[in-house]
């Protein structure tokens, strides 16, 4: 697979090439992190996502950020990173 370049919106000031991760056969068995980025009605949205997912199989865990003007704190960062195997990030409004 291609490697893309993925920016930060953070002020990054050359632009990463990282090779996409390839995607699990299924949901069974995977832990998936819904980060929720603290818009409104994000949860809404993260509450139907959850459903879907534990329906095929996976396991979820949910987080949230304590603002959506800032990135995601190191330490929570760092637990998603090693308490799940995929991640989804909600953005709403």
């Amino acid at each position: 697979m291609a490697p893309h370049i993925v920016l930060d919106p953070t002020s990054e000031r050359a632009p990463s090439t990282r090779a996409r991760c390839g995607r699990p056969a299924g949901l069974e068995g995977q832990v998936v992190g819904l980060l929720d980025i603290s818009k409104p009605r994000g949860d809404v949205f993260l509450d139907e996502l959850e459903r879907q997912l534990v329906e095929r199989g996976a396991t979820v865990r949910r987080y949230k950020k304590p603002t959506f003007t800032k990135p995601a704190p190191v330490d929570l960062r760092h637990e998603i990173a090693t308490q799940c195997t995929l991640v989804i990030e909600a953005l709403a409004d």
